[in-house]
């Protein structure tokens, strides 16, 4: 099982990684396959069900799947030239991706959304379709968005877990139990596993830029947010309050009159910072979803701001030991909302910060694994019920949260000797198994919980 650190850390827009950006794959992907088929291609459809469906006008998944037919990719997305975009597609009702002449895209009348049961594979289903002339489908294909901006055919679906299919790695382990085990007998921390696998696809120089340039976009991303004031897209009229936060907590600094607790205010401000430019369409990493974007980065920006010793060349260190965990939940349970609820998104985001810390901090393997395990365990069973669809509220300030747990997890495991009841691999099941569970009206759907109980949403 091989899971890149650039396959937890993407770039892409906000507000969704398998709302907004899983689709937008889903339809480059699509476009793939029609540029290689035989067929004369004159018109397109898509419709969209489950969550994609439930919760997609607040997510933008509308807007994606547009704009993905139109050629648009996340991590190649230019705001100014989407919006001409959508104006122009309004207007002529074509796309004109790159290799066709323009095709038939009503947005009117060729996207449905589909509020009927979800498609068997996963609540995150849409279909995308081709047709001739007569306007008959002759080309169709399902895709999956299975969290974290990861999509799959219902072919790939079938065939199991999509996990990299290239040579075999030297450290591969599916378990921590495993990791741990080989951290053993070869010395080796998380990070040197995960850093000697990811060398056997890439040059040294190719992992280290790409580190930096993940841990650059969710700066740059963390630092629009904590200057930017103003009202969230969306019609909850939800207030930016990073800014404010930020400056507030300028202003008290020096006075002596600060509560150590005010650090937890920090740690937040950093979270909401990121999830407030999410939540407004902006450029974001996941990490390992958009939902839960500012966990990771809020915690990084923690320790360099505020922990002495802390230096920007051990963040490919924090990145490495975080994306071995996520791969971890991801392989074994799951990092979907739609699928286990928000103890995916932000528990997993948590879990991945607070091994990501510890292993900065000089933690030993064991060290990392009971911080991962601390951090997922107290997010257990929390639901995905965002307000009207939206990722706003309470998705904003739990970012702010999970922070602050990963934190306090990574600080709580270091006091110790390694050695903990609760194994991870264990919290890793039970969160799949209480997703299971869970009702569906839990897990992103916006039909349950504070979804529900907002009045005049």
């Amino acid at each position: 099982m091989f899971l890149s650190v650039f396959d937890m850390f993407k770039v892409g827009i906000g507000p969704s990684s398998s709302h907004t950006m899983g689709p937008m794959v889903a339809a480059a992907r699509f476009l793939d396959q029609l540029r290689a088929s035989p067929f004369t291609v004159h018109g397109l459809r898509a419709s969209l069900h489950g969550s994609l469906a439930f919760t997609g006008v607040g997510h933008a998944t509308d807007r994606a799947v547009i704009l993905g037919l139109a050629g648009f990719l996340p991590d190649t997305y230019d705001a100014e030239k989407a919006e001409q975009a959508l104006l122009n597609i309004k207007e002529t009702k074509t796309v004109s991706p790159e290799g066709f002449e323009p095709l038939r895209f009503d947005p009117n009348a060729d996207l449905l959304f589909d509020y009927g049961a979800p498609l068997p594979g996963h609540a995150n289903g849409l279909i995308l379709m081709a047709t001739d002339a007569q306007g008959d489908v002759i080309r169709q294909e399902t895709f999956y968005s299975v969290g974290g901006g990861f999509v799959l055919t219902e072919a790939e679906l079938a065939k199991g877990k999509d996990t990299d299919d290239g040579a075999p790695v030297p450290y591969p382990f599916k378990s921590a139990a495993e990791m741990l085990e080989m951290c053993a007998k070869t010395g080796k921390t998380i990070a040197d596993l995960k850093r000697e696998n990811e060398l056997s696809r890439r040059n040294a120089d190719a992992l280290q830029t790409g580190m930096m340039r993940i841990w650059e976009v969710m700066k740059g991303c963390m630092d629009r947010g904590l200057e930017q004031d103003g009202i969230l897209p969306g019609g909850l009229k939800v207030k930016r309050r990073a800014p404010g936060i930020r400056r507030a907590l300028e202003a008290e600094r020096g006075r002596n009159l600060t509560a150590p607790h005010v650090i937890n205010d920090w740690i937040s401000v950093y979270a909401m910072a990121v999830n407030e430019e999410n939540a407004a369409g902006g450029q974001v990493v996941t990490a390992p979803t958009n939902g839960a974007a500012g966990v990771i980065p809020a915690t990084i920006r923690y320790w360099l701001d505020h922990v002495p010793g802390a230096r920007e060349a051990d963040i490919g260190t924090f990145l490495l030991t975080a994306a071995a965990i996520g791969g971890l939940v991801k392989f074994n349970a799951s990092i979907s909302g739609a699928e286990c609820g928000c103890q995916a998104e932000v528990g997993s985001a948590s879990a991945m910060a607070a091994a990501g810390l510890a292993a900065v901090l000089g933690g030993s393997p064991q060290h990392i694994e009971n911080a991962a395990e601390i951090a997922l365990e107290h997010h257990l069973g929390m639901t995905c019920d965002p307000v009207k669809g939206l990722v706003q509220v309470p998705c904003i300030e739990r970012n702010g949260l999970g922070a602050i747990k990963a934190v306090s997890a990574a600080s709580l495991a270091l006091r110790g000797d390694g050695t903990h009841f609760v194994p991870l691999d264990s919290a890793i099941e039970t969160m799949r198994q209480t997703g299971e569970d869970m009702s569906e009206k839990y897990k992103e759907t916006a039909l349950g919980g504070l979804a529900v109980n907002i009045p005049n949403c």
